[in-house]
């Protein structure tokens, strides 16, 4: 028997038309459906609780991997490039994924009313984990799908459902990992602000030492605290943003290689050519095709990366 919420996310993605990922009624609130393994996607990832409901996925973030799987939930907890890709799917048990934007202020807003408030975790750790996913917080995941058949209960509904998911994850058993990424006291929030500081300026170049001294850190302890958070070293965090502006800029604008290299910052063509092929397995010019042909390959996210930069 099918787990409830995969029951209910199945229902609501046999109403749909269209293509994976759905936007539902719920701002913030997307479901992913797949009925076959697919190749790896790129995107920049956002704060969010990515909880599988059916199917096995991954999600790797420079050299390190983490697998989830039902009854099991991918927190993000900084913006950060990502591979993703679903690795167990069928037809007749497709790959389900409700996917929740986290708010981290709304998440403060928890911790600041918990007595006693949550203690950030001391040693950097990684900006993303896998939890897993049951008791109180798989009722709320399994609430709030259900509102989507229920539209009109939505906007007295979704609020206290939101906080309560915030309120399990802080007391949960990562509740320390949690509050260091939402809190503003916590020691990761300087290395979070130097984070957005290189993400709004990832077309320039930016020196090791100007970000280490937004989080008041050594170059060396910056460098080693911020690839802890990440996975990734400062510089390729933002070669990879730059590689999927790039990539987004071929696809939806229709730029041509070369416009597209100097538009992300790149100052040589052949170097810009020769970093996409290590990233994505393949030259621009030969993947633009696959991406023209393949929408899918490209995620909503990429477009983000200059809009929301503070």
């Amino acid at each position: 028997m099918p787990h409830p919420l995969a029951e209910t996310l199945l229902r609501f993605t046999d109403r749909q038309t269209g293509e994976s990922p759905f936007t539902t009624p719920i701002e913030g609130l997307a479901i992913m459906r797949s009925d076959h393994p697919k190749p790896p996607r790129h995107m920049l990832s956002r704060p969010a609780l990515c909880i599988v409901a059916q199917g096995t996925k991954w999600a790797t973030l420079g050299d390190h991997r983490l697998e989830y799987t039902a009854g099991q939930a991918l927190v993000i907890g900084v913006e950060t490039p990502s591979t993703g890709r679903v690795v167990e799917a069928s037809p007749g048990q497709p790959c389900l994924v409700l996917a929740i934007e986290l708010d981290l202020a709304l998440m403060r807003s928890v911790a600041e009313a918990l007595d006693p408030a949550p203690k950030p975790s001391g040693a950097p750790g990684r900006g993303v984990f896998v939890t897993d996913f049951d008791g109180p917080l798989a009722d709320c995941a399994l609430r709030l799908a259900r509102l989507l058949e229920t539209p009109t209960a939505i906007p007295a509904l979704y609020p206290g459902i939101m906080r309560e998911i915030c309120y399990w994850l802080l007391t949960g058993p990562h509740g320390g990992d949690i509050a260091r990424l939402a809190l503003k006291t916590s020691p990761s929030q300087k290395i979070i602000e130097a984070m957005h500081s290189l993400r709004a300026r990832f077309r320039e170049t930016v020196r090791i030492e100007e970000l280490a001294a937004i989080a008041a850190l050594s170059p060396s302890a910056f460098h080693r605290q911020f690839k802890a958070l990440t996975s990734l070293a400062p510089l390729q965090y933002q070669k990879q943003l730059r590689l999927l502006e790039a990539k987004r800029l071929m696809v939806s604008s229709g730029l041509k290689v070369e416009a597209a290299a100097f538009a992300v910052g790149y100052e040589s063509p052949s170097q810009f050519s020769r970093d996409y092929a290590r990233q994505y397995g393949a030259p621009p010019k030969r993947d633009l095709k696959r991406l023209q042909s393949d929408k899918d390959a490209v995620s909503p996210e990429v477009g983000a990366i200059t809009r929301n930069a503070a």
